[in-house]
């Protein structure tokens, strides 16, 4: 069936958080197991995949990856969370990927997402209900420079998909770093992700095989859910987890 619903999930959460190395609520533990109002980012995000009826998820740890298998297992469900763990977490992202190839490659659809995000948990509702089978999510308001990943639109397409985008384009909104893939797309992500990989480009971060998918599939493959107006926030800097509890009234979860 073209447009199945996802039944597996692979969540990235490999990251050192560098920028957030000066925040007290840091303190050397992964972004994905910070608190807020009594929940753990990822905690929050099992939680969503669940509702959402995905039960077969698997989290990529990395830095202080001893912390997240006991953080996992206390969360219960069945079945249990999977752990993969990347031990060259310093590299580029494409290789937390390149780790989850054989989710991306089990023949079903697949939620890939980011750990590093305090969401509403309708971004995950939209994502999961969406009639776009190969679909990202945009917000429409977004910071001005080239730390936002950028969503460009034209004529009702995505045409870029880049901090930095090359490509001419209408409009543009900020990637959420949440995506939906078809089992197809999947399977040919693992290996655009193995290529880079096996030829060098360790030091690339996972949205450049994303992108090349775009940029060299027929126009109109990849969709995307305009989630503005949705409370959301990626935690990079000490003052992202001051605007993340500031948001947490806003949550419909």
């Amino acid at each position: 069936m073209l447009n199945a619903v996802p039944t597996k999930a692979l969540i990235l959460a490999a990251g050192v958080g560098r920028r957030l190395s000066e925040s007290e609520e840091h303190r050397g533990k992964p972004k994905a197991l910070l608190h807020f109002q009594g929940a753990s980012l990822m905690a929050r995000h099992i939680a969503a995949l669940r509702h959402a009826g995905i039960t077969d998820i698997t989290v990529i740890a990395g830095f202080a990856a001893g912390m997240m298998q006991p953080a996992l297992a206390e969360l219960g469900g069945d079945p249990a969370v999977a752990v993969l763990v990347n031990p060259d977490f310093r590299e580029g992202s494409v290789v937390s990927l390149w780790t989850g190839r054989d989710v991306l490659r089990s023949g079903a659809p697949v939620i890939l997402m980011d750990a590093d995000v305090l969401y509403d948990d309708r971004l995950m509702a939209r994502l999961v209900t969406t009639e776009k089978p190969d679909c990202l999510l945009l917000d429409r308001e977004i910071e001005p420079g080239d730390e936002p990943v950028k969503l460009c639109i034209a004529n009702g397409r995505i045409v870029d998909f880049h901090k930095r985008p090359t490509i001419s384009h209408e409009w543009h909104g900020e990637s959420v770093g949440f995506f939906r893939f078809t089992a197809q797309t999947a399977s040919e992500l693992a290996d655009r992700a193995d290529a880079y990989v096996t030829t060098g480009r360790r030091h690339m971060e996972y949205e450049e095989p994303i992108r090349d998918m775009i940029l060299e599939s027929a126009p109109g493959r990849f969709g995307f859910e305009d989630i503005t107006g949705l409370p959301w926030t990626e935690i990079d800097f000490p003052e992202d987890v001051v605007k993340a509890n500031n948001l947490l009234p806003e949550l419909a979860n």
